[in-house]
């Protein structure tokens, strides 16, 4: 796989994740959605459908990023593939996995990024979301003077009055809040997609100062 400068970075992230992108992001070769267009219309995969999956590649097509500490970390790099569809209208492969995980990671035909399985765990409203995520994770590691793990039952002890939901991550069943000295990153994604309540994880990162808490980034900053 051939990996070059990932020069531009879509717009709608905050700085932080801008500046994640630039930094430690890379850009794959991908082979373009139209060559395939005719054979997707072929088999019944509708024009609009095709259409949104090289709108997809044409903004996040080929990016590497580093590994997310979950889901044995996340799609490889981002490219839309495998249209298929069910009751709910038609979905896509948002990139494929790093490794045999049990699931593949998808958008929904509500533009919802996540995993499914046997069942399906939107993770994040949107794969900014995602991309989001990834760069909060990273800044909250680098910046905290302790982080703890809590898994399964355990992360129902946690305790988040005085907390805020930390909005650029567009968390559905992975979410981020905010506190006065530390961030808290929920993942239950794998736990609803595999019918597997004790999968649910909580990562405490404490002892943060204003910049750890934000990186920057003011309340509905993008």
């Amino acid at each position: 796989m051939n990996l070059n400068l990932f020069n531009d970075v879509p717009d709608g992230l905050t700085r932080r994740a801008r500046s994640f992108v630039r930094a430690h992001g890379a850009k794959a070769d991908v082979r373009p959605v139209e060559g395939h267009r005719q054979w997707w219309l072929e088999r019944d995969v509708p024009p609009a459908v095709i259409d949104r999956m090289a709108a997809y590649q044409q903004r996040w097509g080929g990016l590497v990023l580093p590994p997310a500490s979950q889901y044995d970390g996340g799609p490889k790099y981002l490219d839309p593939d495998s249209p298929e569809s069910d009751s709910a209208g038609w979905w896509f492969e948002a990139g494929m996995q790093r490794t045999a995980v049990p699931y593949s990671f998808m958008i929904s035909p509500s533009g919802e990024f996540g995993i499914h399985a046997d069942g399906w765990a939107p993770l994040h409203a949107t794969i900014e979301g995602w991309v989001e995520s990834l760069a909060l994770a990273h800044h909250a590691y680098m910046w905290a003077k302790q982080v703890t793990k809590l898994v399964g039952d355990d992360i129902d002890g946690i305790e988040l009055n005085g907390f805020e939901q930390v909005r650029e991550v567009m968390g559905l069943a992975d979410t981020w809040w905010r506190g006065p000295d530390s961030l808290v990153a929920f993942y239950t994604g794998e736990a609803e997609a595999l019918g597997f309540p004790g999968g649910r994880l909580a990562m405490i990162y404490s002892g943060l100062d204003e910049w750890g808490l934000r990186g920057g980034v003011e309340p509905g900053d993008s």
